[in-house]
Protein backbone atom coordinates (compact mmCIF):
# COMPACT_ATOMS: atom_id res chain seq x y z
CA UNK A 1 0.00 0.00 0.00
CA UNK A 2 0.96 3.69 -0.91
CA UNK A 3 0.25 6.00 2.08
CA UNK A 4 0.50 9.19 1.44
CA UNK A 5 2.27 11.59 3.77
CA UNK A 6 0.69 14.26 5.12
CA UNK A 7 3.71 15.39 7.24
CA UNK A 8 7.66 15.97 5.92
CA UNK A 9 10.96 16.73 7.97
CA UNK A 10 13.34 18.16 5.96
CA UNK A 11 17.39 17.86 7.01
CA UNK A 12 20.28 19.90 5.71
CA UNK A 13 22.91 17.45 3.99
CA UNK A 14 25.28 20.13 3.49
CA UNK A 15 25.42 21.44 7.16
CA UNK A 16 28.69 21.74 8.76
CA UNK A 17 30.00 21.98 12.08
CA UNK A 18 32.61 25.06 12.11
CA UNK A 19 35.89 24.31 11.05
CA UNK A 20 35.55 20.87 10.33
CA UNK A 21 34.27 18.61 7.17
CA UNK A 22 31.45 16.91 9.61
CA UNK A 23 28.09 16.77 7.46
CA UNK A 24 26.04 15.44 10.05
CA UNK A 25 22.84 16.03 7.94
CA UNK A 26 22.78 11.85 6.80
CA UNK A 27 23.25 10.81 10.74
CA UNK A 28 20.46 12.80 11.87
CA UNK A 29 17.93 11.53 9.02
CA UNK A 30 18.73 7.78 9.59
CA UNK A 31 18.91 8.57 13.63
CA UNK A 32 15.35 9.90 12.95
CA UNK A 33 14.14 7.46 11.14
CA UNK A 34 15.52 5.12 13.74
CA UNK A 35 13.79 7.03 16.69
CA UNK A 36 10.21 7.42 14.90
CA UNK A 37 10.05 3.76 13.50
CA UNK A 38 10.60 2.54 17.27
CA UNK A 39 8.53 5.25 18.72
CA UNK A 40 5.50 2.59 17.05
CA UNK A 41 2.13 3.94 18.17
CA UNK A 42 3.05 6.73 20.02
CA UNK A 43 3.81 9.08 16.80
CA UNK A 44 1.81 8.78 14.02
CA UNK A 45 3.46 7.14 10.25
CA UNK A 46 3.01 10.08 7.94
CA UNK A 47 5.85 11.65 8.24
CA UNK A 48 8.26 11.64 5.14
CA UNK A 49 12.25 12.39 6.35
CA UNK A 50 14.33 13.45 3.61
CA UNK A 51 17.77 15.33 2.71
CA UNK A 52 18.27 18.69 0.91
CA UNK A 53 21.36 20.33 0.03
CA UNK A 54 21.04 23.34 1.74
CA UNK A 55 18.32 25.39 3.70
CA UNK A 56 20.80 28.75 4.18
CA UNK A 57 21.16 27.87 8.10
CA UNK A 58 24.93 27.48 7.58
CA UNK A 59 25.40 29.22 10.61
CA UNK A 60 23.50 27.28 12.93
CA UNK A 61 24.01 23.70 11.56
CA UNK A 62 22.52 21.12 11.26
CA UNK A 63 19.38 22.72 10.07
CA UNK A 64 15.57 20.88 10.48
CA UNK A 65 12.26 21.53 8.65
CA UNK A 66 9.08 20.42 9.68
CA UNK A 67 6.45 21.16 7.22
CA UNK A 68 2.70 19.76 7.44
CA UNK A 69 -0.47 20.42 4.51
CA UNK A 70 -2.07 23.64 5.60
CA UNK A 71 0.63 24.17 8.57
CA UNK A 72 2.93 26.62 10.20
CA UNK A 73 6.22 25.84 8.59
CA UNK A 74 9.11 25.33 11.05
CA UNK A 75 12.92 25.61 10.70
CA UNK A 76 15.33 24.76 13.84
CA UNK A 77 19.27 25.55 14.04
CA UNK A 78 22.10 24.41 15.81
CA UNK A 79 20.23 20.51 16.07
CA UNK A 80 23.21 18.01 17.44
CA UNK A 81 22.60 13.91 16.08
CA UNK A 82 24.22 12.59 19.16
CA UNK A 83 21.60 14.84 21.72
CA UNK A 84 18.83 16.25 19.88
CA UNK A 85 16.71 12.82 18.35
CA UNK A 86 14.47 12.71 21.20
CA UNK A 87 13.12 16.53 21.23
CA UNK A 88 13.20 16.10 17.54
CA UNK A 89 10.60 13.07 17.65
CA UNK A 90 8.62 14.76 20.83
CA UNK A 91 8.36 17.68 18.13
CA UNK A 92 7.03 15.58 15.35
CA UNK A 93 4.04 13.70 17.48
CA UNK A 94 3.68 17.47 18.75
CA UNK A 95 3.23 19.19 15.25
CA UNK A 96 1.67 15.74 13.86
CA UNK A 97 -1.98 17.11 16.40
CA UNK A 98 -1.35 20.75 16.00
CA UNK A 99 -4.80 21.58 13.40
CA UNK A 100 -2.53 24.44 12.15
CA UNK A 101 1.05 23.86 13.45
CA UNK A 102 0.77 26.62 15.78
CA UNK A 103 2.85 26.74 18.39
CA UNK A 104 4.81 28.77 20.52
CA UNK A 105 8.21 28.15 22.12
CA UNK A 106 7.29 27.47 25.55
CA UNK A 107 5.41 24.39 24.52
CA UNK A 108 8.57 22.83 22.16
CA UNK A 109 10.45 20.34 23.69
CA UNK A 110 14.02 20.54 25.36
CA UNK A 111 16.13 22.79 22.83
CA UNK A 112 13.66 23.24 20.05
CA UNK A 113 12.62 26.39 22.44
CA UNK A 114 15.57 28.01 21.43
CA UNK A 115 16.69 26.79 18.77
CA UNK A 116 13.72 28.24 16.13
CA UNK A 117 15.18 29.92 13.33
CA UNK A 118 11.88 30.38 11.41
CA UNK A 119 7.64 29.63 12.10
CA UNK A 120 6.77 30.67 8.28
CA UNK A 121 2.49 30.33 8.65
CA UNK A 122 1.06 28.21 6.44
CA UNK A 123 0.72 29.17 2.85
CA UNK A 124 -3.00 28.49 1.22
CA UNK A 125 -3.38 30.28 -1.62
CA UNK A 126 -6.61 31.04 -3.45
CA UNK A 127 -7.15 31.27 -7.11
CA UNK A 128 -9.71 33.54 -8.37
CA UNK A 129 -12.29 32.32 -11.03
CA UNK A 130 -11.80 34.34 -14.34
CA UNK A 131 -14.62 35.20 -16.42
CA UNK A 132 -12.80 36.42 -18.88
CA UNK A 133 -13.14 35.12 -22.24
CA UNK A 134 -10.34 35.41 -25.20
CA UNK A 135 -12.26 36.57 -28.50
Amino acid sequence: MNKEHTHKITICTSCRHKGTECRPGYELIEKIRTAIQNAGDTITDDFEISGVACMAGCDRPCTVAYHGSRKATYLFGDIDPAVDVDDLVSFATQYAHLHDGWCSSLDRPGKLRTSTLARVPAAIIAVEANDVRAS
